[in-house]
């Protein structure tokens, strides 16, 4: 065996941990002493590093592929939800979130049965080992600009808020943010803002949040385009909502089936709408384009069967803030009388992702 090949291979065999503790030893001697061994050592080294990442990321950009076709056979078969492609590259995840079987809150499930027949299940969605392996890889490929106050770790859950002012007071789930550490929000442009929480009613699953940034803005429009019903819907209105089960957003639409949501609690509705892990904290809003609810979670054992916080309810949270966090919400709805594609255009600036950290 040359000098050569046996440089490459103790290269190879320290990079991949083979070596035992008698080479490993002999190893570092030789490099301490033999300055032109620790050259040729170190570049085989750096040279088998760059190859190793290389495949790595060959490997990782199939596993995508493969990914991001099995997402679009899966919208394929769900003609009711239609994704809004965007035009620009998300820095969030491609895969697709798990439900998990949970409360609605502390407060909220103390008063509910455990041992009766429906299941309640929470739409925050749980970060998975893909979503870590992109975030990782679009650290190195994309730099954020200054505002976009992106964190260093990957988040455990996340779920979708939507604007209470354009200059970042937001509505989400508390569940959501329950017990988070940090909260990170991720606008439709794809841009990471830290938010901290303002207010939150856990009987009733409700979070309003902030945007840090005293420069934040949801979007150029200007004012909110949606306003909030103060009363209930009619049952058998007809509904649609805007989230984030996955990287971009979804739009899904449904109908009220049930002025009173889960075990006949008043605070909600029963809609039959489309939901999945991600879509938490997402708002509900009728054709006229009031927000009439937020959606909380959904029946475990049905497909399109969700359930939404009321507006009146959020209403009554934002009345008991105190005077330094008064919000002016706009009193009639810019959206009436528009096709639902421009709705949608002018409410998804908006709409956000809700990613939490613990």
């Amino acid at each position: 065996m040359t000098i050569e090949n046996n440089i490459w291979k103790r290269a190879e065999g320290y990079l991949n941990n083979t070596l035992n503790a008698d080479e490993l030893k002999f190893l570092e001697q030789q490099i301490a002493k033999d300055k032109d061994f620790a050259a040729e050592f170190h570049g085989a080294a750096n040279m088998l590093r760059s190859i190793q990442a290389n495949a790595a990321q060959q490997k990782f950009k199939h596993r995508l592929t493969s990914i991001q076709a099995n997402i679009r056979q899966e919208q394929k078969e769900q003609p009711r939800k239609i994704s809004l492609r965007l035009h620009y590259i998300r820095t969030a995840s491609v895969a697709a979130g798990v439900a998990l079987l949970a409360s609605l809150g502390v407060n909220f499930w103390n008063n509910r049965n455990q041992n009766s027949t429906p299941k309640y299940s929470e739409l925050r969605k749980v970060r998975t080992e893909i979503e870590g392996i992109k975030q990782s890889q679009k650290r190195i490929i994309k730099d954020l600009d200054n505002k976009a106050n992106k964190p260093a770790i990957d988040n455990m859950y996340s779920g979708t808020g939507f604007a209470l002012t354009n200059d970042g007071y937001l509505l989400t789930n508390y569940h959501v943010t329950e017990g988070a550490d940090s909260v990170y929000i991720q606008t439709h442009s794809g841009d990471y803002y830290k938010a901290f929480m303002v207010s939150f009613d856990a009987k009733s699953d409700i979070a309003i949040l902030k945007i840090e940034s005293k420069n934040f803005k949801f979007s150029k429009q200007g004012a909110l385009p949606y306003s909030f019903a103060t009363s209930k819907s009619k049952l058998g209105e007809r509904v649609f909502t805007l989230g984030y089960p996955q990287d971009e957003i979804v739009y899904s639409e449904g109908y009220i089936s049930s002025r009173n949501g889960f075990m006949g609690d008043s605070i909600q509705y029963r809609l039959e709408l489309p939901a999945e892990p991600g879509q938490s904290g997402a708002p509900v809003l009728d054709a006229a384009g009031n927000v009439v609810a937020i959606v909380t979670g959904k029946e475990s054992k049905s497909s399109g069967t969700t359930y939404a916080v009321c507006s009146n309810t959020m209403l009554r949270l934002l009345h008991n803030l105190p005077q330094s966090n008064i919000i002016n919400l706009p009193k009639s709805s810019k959206l009436s009388g528009l096709s639902r594609s421009q709705q949608i255009e002018k409410i998804q600036d908006f709409t956000c992702v809700v990613n939490v950290y613990k």
